[in-house]
């Protein structure tokens, strides 16, 4: 079995958006008290410890009831996954310090893990995606999704737009008898060239944008701080950032493709 994520634009009425800010603070509140607990104690409590303490947190605060109990299990679950990569990164004799608390807007995303969702196909342009405690939610599968969907991970951009990454669990298919091998150079002035000769250019999709990312740099220094002003042209620069990125991932997914050609062939 192999584990491939699609991604998807979630497009939530403002009732379903007021509901995922909900779940995004609740999950950020949690995070931060969790964080505090174990910078109080002397000994790093287990991640076995921290999840019991969830339903006696429950009951101190009980907007924690309407939160998925598998995206709260999911919160502890990146809060040491993060104390992990600190770790990590000290033994290799790097300078870290310690882990930061979230503030208002920095927690992007939750997930749902094995339940708490469902794709409901409609035939029309868009289709649904039941995430539990919202409802559901408009999304644009643009592509086939074949497996079982095994994770959903909810999460907002600069720039507002949500997102859904399905994490699917695909049969891995037998790979095919390589009859000639191929030579493959991933270079500068080429992003990659084979040995027949076929040549893929470097796009350069941050050059194609830095006049623009320039001019949207330029507007918002000119705003006050946290204004509304200001906000408003975060997000359309944030809009530019991540226009960039989707070209990225989209030339990288046919790149691959041609390199699988390519060895085949």
């Amino acid at each position: 079995m192999i584990a491939i994520t699609h991604k998807f634009m979630l497009y939530p009425m403002r009732e379903q958006e007021e509901k995922l800010l909900f779940i995004l603070e609740r999950c950020r509140w949690l995070y931060n008290k969790l964080l505090s607990i174990i910078n109080e104690s002397k000994k790093t409590p287990s991640k076995r410890e921290m999840q019991s303490l969830l339903p006696k947190l429950k009951e101190e605060r009980h907007e924690l009831k309407e939160v998925n109990a598998k995206t709260l299990q999911m919160v502890v679950f990146m809060l040491y996954n993060n104390l992990k990569v600190l770790a990590e990164l000290k033994k290799k004799g790097r300078k870290v310090g310690k882990l930061r608390y979230k503030k208002y807007g920095k927690f992007k995303s939750f997930i749902l893990n094995q339940s708490g969702f469902k794709l409901i196909k409609t035939g029309n342009r868009l289709d649904r995606l039941y995430i539990s405690k919202v409802g559901k939610v408009p999304i644009r599968v643009h592509r086939p999704v074949e497996g079982k969907i095994k994770q959903v991970i909810v999460k907002r951009y600069g720039s507002e737009a949500w997102f859904a990454l399905l994490c699917v669990e695909e049969t891995e298919v037998p790979k095919k008898e390589i009859e000639r091998a191929i030579g493959i150079d991933l270079g500068i002035r080429s992003y990659l060239t084979d040995s027949d000769g076929r040549a893929i250019e470097n796009p350069k999709f941050y050059e194609q944008e830095l006049e623009r990312l320039r001019r949207e740099h330029r507007k918002l220094s000119r705003k006050k701080r946290r204004s509304k002003n200001w906000l408003k042209q975060l997000r359309r620069l944030c809009k530019v950032y991540e226009k960039i990125e989707r070209k990225r991932d989209d030339f990288c997914t046919n790149s691959h493709d041609f390199m699988s050609i390519t060895t085949i062939s």
